[in-house]
């Protein structure tokens, strides 16, 4: 993988290496990170993929694709294209509803970025099943909602409004939002892994669906860090930087401090003096001017708060904070080879023999998975099939000690995965599934007991219910 940004050592920029190592070891006790990079005067200090991970591989960003559509608006205010007081019903005209109502006439751009459209509750909520209707645009099923309060007077978190910025960015500019983007401010950057899922309509979700790697995360904290000048150039104006980092409006109350700092154009803000770009499941490009330090990290936790927190407890201590000097010159940033944690216990059992040609036909469960099989593979690993209603197959083989590349069909399209296992006694294997680039992973455990199995399947994050399936199965020997 190229790299985008210069290294350097922790020592030559001022930082105590052992606040470093105390970061990271911090996260690896999380035991869902998946990286991070740190930044300091624009060079990478540490980095670390927790295996199987990589550098190369994009991640999924789920919120933190809202500032970089934030930066679009920017750079469209810029030219011209439009302003902050501009209403959103003369943006989007074709999608706005006959009876208007005061409110959703009221709303602005300004709205839609600090999330004060006026609704009561984020309008995004299935907004994807509109798609079978007459009208399929979800920005007018997005306008159709009603709008309950006087737009700007209160915050509620709202993916329906950013999504209503990148609509109104391609009703101006003909062109996606990720098109826009690529000269103005993705290949300046040297941003060339990023994607974005589109609606029907071939407009970028705008407030998710971007996935970048972890080094172009750092590089676009950089330039924020930097006032939007990258290499001389002014990629993004210094004073919608200066406007879309501070606190613009009030959020809260949040059980998470981090939550209560306000919000800015979707950008939210820190302790500390510091602000960043957020997305579910501990995805973030933390930016603290006073430390001239930008971090990025990608994760799968629940607990989002419990990543910050790692942060701040390596990095606020004073001893964090050293004289530069120099190191020897063939040293560079801390570099980590952590991994994710996997199942502890055996390789194999003497089950398996007797698990040859059997399958378990599974009660009926609204995961479709109709049955599954256990057995070795040719390389001598644990292998389970699983069959769903549609007839296929997946097959997972399953590392021990190690992690084992594979493919899981999602909506019918390949989805790179590494899976390990072990069994934790003789009837009872436990697994891990991890689905690369993106925040998910399955736990598997199958418990035999004669002829019958029971399958539980927990997600380690959701927007929802965590358990994915528990059934049990009865044996059909062919």
């Amino acid at each position: 993988m190229s790299r985008i940004l210069p290294r350097s050592t922790p020592a030559a920029e001022g930082v105590d290496p052992a606040a470093l190592r105390r970061l990271v070891a911090g996260l690896d006790a999380l035991e869902d990170v998946h990286s991070v990079m740190v930044l300091r005067h624009g060079r990478v200090i540490t980095e670390a993929w927790w295996q199987p991970h990589t550098a190369d591989r994009p991640h999924v960003m789920f919120s933190v694709s809202k500032s970089f559509t934030s930066t679009a608006v920017g750079i469209a205010v810029d030219e011209g294209l439009l302003t902050l007081d501009d209403h959103v019903i003369d943006l989007l005209p074709d999608d706005a509803p006959a009876d208007l109502g005061e409110h959703l006439a009221a709303m602005r751009v300004r709205d839609l970025l600090t999330m004060t459209t006026g609704h009561s509750a984020s309008t995004m909520e299935g907004v994807g099943r509109t798609i079978s209707l007459p009208r399929s645009r979800w920005a007018g099923a997005i306008l159709a909602r009603p709008v309950e309060h006087e737009p700007g007077t209160q915050f509620v978190y709202n993916t329906g409004a950013t999504y209503l910025l990148s609509a109104i960015l391609h009703q101006l500019t003909g062109q996606r939002l990720l098109d826009y983007l690529t000269p103005r401010l993705l290949e300046p950057l040297g941003i060339t892994h990023a994607t974005w899922e589109q609606d029907p309509d071939g407009i970028d979700v705008g407030g998710f669906g971007l996935s970048v790697t972890t080094e172009e995360m750092a590089a676009f904290g950089q330039l924020y860090l930097q006032g939007g000048v990258w290499k001389g150039r002014q990629l993004v104006p210094a004073e919608w930087v200066a406007a879309a980092t501070s606190a613009q409006v009030p959020n809260g109350p949040h059980d998470w401090p981090e939550w209560n700092q306000g919000y800015g154009y979707q950008f939210w803000q820190c302790r500390h003096g510091a602000y960043r770009a957020d997305g579910a499941f501990g995805q973030y490009i933390l930016v603290w001017p006073e430390k001239d330090l930008v971090i990025t990290m990608t994760s799968g936790l629940m607990d989002m708060q419990a990543v910050l927190d790692v942060v701040w407890d390596s990095l606020l201590p004073d001893a964090a904070w050293v004289a530069p000097y120099l190191a020897a010159p063939e040293q560079g940033p801390e570099r980590f080879e952590p991994a994710l944690p996997t199942p502890s216990g055996a390789p194999s059992s003497p089950l398996l023999d007797a698990l040859a040609g059997v399958t378990y036909e599974l009660q009926p469960n609204e995961r479709d998975v109709t049955a599954l099989a256990v057995g070795r593979s040719l390389d001598g690993l644990t292998e389970v099939t699983f069959t769903t209603t549609a007839g296929t197959d997946q097959v997972v083989q399953f590392g021990h000690g190690e992690w084992v590349p594979g493919s899981w069909a999602v909506r019918d399209a390949p989805v790179d995965v590494a899976a390990a296992a072990a069994w934790a006694d003789a009837s009872t294997l436990r697994g891990r599934l991890v689905f690369l680039g993106t925040p998910f992973e399955w736990r598997l455990e199958l418990r035999f007991d004669g002829d019958v199995v029971t399958v539980t399947i927990d997600q380690n994050v959701a927007f929802g219910e965590q358990r994915m399936l528990h059934v049990t199965g009865r044996a059909r020997r062919d």
